[in-house]
C-alpha cells in the first residue's frame, strides 16, 4: 500500500507531510515546481528589464511612447523593438529600482522589429544572457517581463505554443523564426524579454493579435543575436534576399534516410514570390529546404543566418525535399533593401 504521508517531488528529497512536520517553516515546501521556476526567473532576470521612454522627433513636449527593453551586457547594450524607438528624438531607460539613464540608438532593423540601444550609465547594469532558441520545444514554460500599459515589472507566464512562425513587420517584410506563446502581452510589453525556466532570454516580445486571446509573438533569440552582431560590426544588417517566407518543421525520418541527410528539422517554404530569386530558380511553396550553399538548414533561423551579405549576387546551391525526394536548385540572392526610416 502507498504511504501517503510522504510525497516525492522531482529532484527533491522526500517531504514528510505527517502532522508532526506541519510546523516546518521551509517555504520551499509550499511552492510547487511551477511557482519555483517562475519566481527564480524573475529574481534572476527581472533586474535586467528596463522601461523605455521615448520622445518623438518634431513632437510636442511630453509626447512620446513607452515600451520595454532588456539589458544584455554589463556595458549597457539593450535590446528592444524597432517600433518602440523608431523616430524617437530622446530615449530614456529606467530600471526596477527607479534609476534612469539616457540611451542612444546604436542601430535598428525594421525587418525583424529589433533595435539595439546603449545606455549612457557609467555604472554596470544588471543584464541577462541570450539563450539558444533552437533548443526550445513546444509546451515549454515561457515567462514574459515588461511594462504593459505602464504597469512596471509585470510578469506573465505561459507556454511556447509554436516555433518558427512568420509575422509581418511594420516595414512590410515578413519576420521569420517567430516564437508564439500564450504568456499574456499588452501594449508596453513590446521589446521586453521572453524568458525560459533557465533564466535565459529566448525571445524579444514584439506583437499580439488584438482580436484573439493567448496568441502572442516574440522574435527568437538566435535571430536577435545575429541582428545585434551585424549592427555592432556594420551599423546595419545587410541581407541576401531570395523572396520566400518559411517556417521550421520536422523532416520525416523516412525522407531523411532516403535522401541521405541528417536533418531532423528544415525550413518549409510557405510562400515564394514568383518573380523573386527563389521563384525564378524553380523553388515552390511546400519545398522543404535542408541546405543552402553546402551548409545544413535545420530551421528558419539557419536560413536567415545563411542569407548574409556574403551571398549577395553570388550563385548558391539550395537543396530541398519535394514530395520526399531531394532536389537541388541554383539561386542568386539579391540585396534586401530595408525601407528608409521616417
Amino acid at each position: 500500500m502507498l504511504d501517503t504521508s510522504v510525497v516525492y517531488l522531482l529532484d527533491h528529497d522526500p517531504i514528510d507531510l505527517t502532522p508532526a512536520s506541519t510546523g516546518e517553516t521551509d517555504e520551499r515546501i509550499y511552492f510547487d515546481a511551477y511557482s519555483e521556476a517562475v519566481t527564480s526567473v524573475v529574481d534572476t532576470v527581472g533586474s535586467a528589464v528596463v522601461r523605455v521612454d521615448t520622445r518623438e522627433r518634431g513632437g510636442k513636449p511630453g509626447r512620446g511612447g513607452v515600451g520595454s527593453g532588456v539589458v544584455i551586457s554589463p556595458d549597457g547594450l539593450t535590446l528592444t523593438n524597432a517600433h518602440v524607438v523608431n523616430g524617437a528624438r530622446d530615449i530614456r531607460l529606467s530600471d526596477t529600482e527607479g534609476r534612469s539613464t539616457d540611451a542612444r540608438l546604436v542601430g535598428i532593423d525594421p525587418d525583424t522589429d529589433l533595435a539595439l540601444l546603449r545606455a549612457d550609465a557609467a555604472r554596470s547594469l544588471a543584464f541577462a544572457p541570450l539563450g539558444d532558441s533552437k533548443k526550445l520545444r513546444r509546451g515549454q514554460l515561457a515567462i514574459a517581463i515588461g511594462n504593459p500599459l505602464g504597469f512596471e515589472s509585470t510578469v506573465t507566464a505561459g507556454v511556447i505554443s509554436a516555433l518558427g512562425r512568420s509575422l509581418w513587420a511594420t516595414s512590410g517584410r515578413m519576420i521569420e523564426d517567430v516564437i508564439q506563446t500564450d504568456a499574456a502581452l499588452n501594449p508596453g510589453n513590446s521589446g521586453g524579454p521572453l524568458v525560459s525556466s533557465r533564466g535565459e532570454v529566448i525571445g524579444i516580445n514584439t506583437a499580439v493579435i488584438m482580436s484573439a486571446q493567448g496568441i502572442c509573438f516574440a522574435v527568437a533569440s538566435n535571430t536577435a543575436n545575429h541582428v545585434l552582431s551585424e549592427i555592432i560590426l556594420h551599423g546595419r544588417v545587410r541581407r541576401a534576399y531570395i523572396g520566400v517566407a518559411a517556417q521550421t518543421v520536422p523532416v520525416p525520418r523516412r525522407h531523411a534516410v532516403a535522401a541521405g541527410i541528417d536533418n531532423r528539422l528544415g525550413a518549409m517554404l510557405s510562400a515564394v514570390e514568383p518573380s523573386g530569386p527563389a521563384g525564378s530558380a524553380g523553388l515552390m511553396s511546400l519545398d522543404l529546404v535542408v541546405s543552402l550553399d553546402g551548409e545544413p538548414v535545420t530551421g528558419v533561423d539557419d536560413l536567415i543566418r545563411l542569407l548574409d551579405r556574403n551571398r549577395i549576387g553570388r550563385r548558391v546551391g539550395v537543396d530541398t525535399l519535394r514530395l520526399g525526394r531531394l532536389r537541388s536548385f541554383e539561386v542568386t540572392p539579391t540585396e534586401r533593401v530595408a525601407p528608409a526610416s521616417p
